[in-house]
């Protein structure tokens, strides 16, 4: 809160919504209401992520909304900078940045993945390359924001399938300037357990199946409210992929298999989850299945599933290991290894 405050640019509102705390929340935003006008204050009960962004969109009144979330800091330019960026640009709908990810106590970390330009996008490669923005360091024209209709119930992937959605409108840019402290933290919602990271793999890819429904002209997935409760009550990834098979072509479904499973290990690789022995079966046997692959899909799809088996192999995991590596990929593991890797 107070990083925002302290932005350079000053005619700002701010919208803090109260999902439902029961910490010490309430009495910390009274305290920094009494001390700034600019601060407005909006409790509710708990109701999830996604309802409590519509609802403080829906109080928005301003050209551009920016999103923020609690455990992260941004530098004083950020509003500026974005502003000016879309200010200069009317051809682009969302800005967002770069940053330096931070543990819990705000110690540096090192090696985590940054966005790409939003322009590298493909809803066909496995798994999809998404438009990405970092969703609490995003600026977005309200207007475009409002045609899309805001924010859906995609678990724990509202923010892919929103941006999705808004490259549909208009074009999405990452400034190349460090925007502010990007926390990383074993309570976050994807961090929190292996399940959520299994909800956000299969989610992330339904976006992406979602978003070739409406370029091709056929009818969009559905998202219910009650999608959240259903995958994490389904537990494994092969479950909460027959979860979703009802809505899916064949294709589609055999596309969500694969792209769920490389996603999956894409989020283990930065993320303190483990793949179980049911994920590396369940991955295993994706692979086997789903022959429309480029060669240089397969040879992204080979590195991510060897240097997973690396990891499995250092922690000791020797079933989960060889339930996920065909045996013909074994020396690389091993050449890792040797090399330190």
């Amino acid at each position: 809160m107070r990083s925002i405050l302290a932005q350079t640019l000053t005619s700002i509102r701010v919208l803090v919504v109260d999902d439902g705390s029961s910490d010490g929340t309430a009495t910390i935003l009274k305290q920094l209401k009494a001390s700034d006008s600019r601060i407005e204050i909006v409790q509710k009960e708990n109701g999830g992520i996604v309802d409590a962004l519509n609802l403080g969109l829906s109080m928005c009144t301003a050209d551009y909304v920016a999103r923020f979330d609690a455990d992260d800091i941004s530098f004083p330019f950020r509003l500026e900078a974005q502003r000016a960026y879309l200010e200069e640009n009317s051809d682009c709908v969302a800005v967002g940045g770069m940053v330096t990810h931070i543990d819990a106590q705000g110690f540096p970390l090192h090696g985590l993945p940054l966005p790409d330009s939003p322009e590298k996008a493909c809803m066909t490669w496995v798994p999809a390359i998404e438009p990405y923005l970092i969703h609490p360091f995003v600026m977005i024209r309200r207007a475009s924001l409002q045609a899309v209709g805001g924010y859906r119930y995609v678990a724990n992937s509202e923010d892919s399938d929103l941006y999705w959605r808004l490259s549909e409108h208009g074009r999405l840019h990452n400034l190349d300037a460090v925007l502010g402290k990007y926390r990383v933290h074993q309570t976050s919602i994807s961090s929190a357990s292996i399940v959520n990271s299994r909800v956000m793999a299969i989610n992330s890819q339904l976006a992406a199946i979602s978003a070739q429904r409406r370029r091709s002209g056929r009818p969009d997935l559905v998202f219910s409210t009650t999608a959240l409760k259903a995958f994490q009550d389904a537990g494994s990834l092969q479950r909460m992929c027959a979860l979703a098979a009802h809505d899916l072509a064949p294709e589609e479904l055999a596309y969500l298999h694969i792209a769920a499973s490389i996603k999956l290990l894409e989020l283990v690789g930065y993320r303190p989850v483990s793949l179980e022995l049911s994920d590396c079966r369940f991955i295993r046997k994706s692979l086997t299945a789903y022959t429309e692959l480029t060669p240089q899909n397969k040879k992204e799809i080979d590195w991510y599933v060897t240097t997973a088996a690396t990891r499995l192999l250092k922690k000791g995991r020797y079933r989960e290991m060889s339930a996920l590596l065909p045996m013909n990929r074994f020396h690389i593991v091993l050449a890792r290894l040797i090399r330190g890797r």
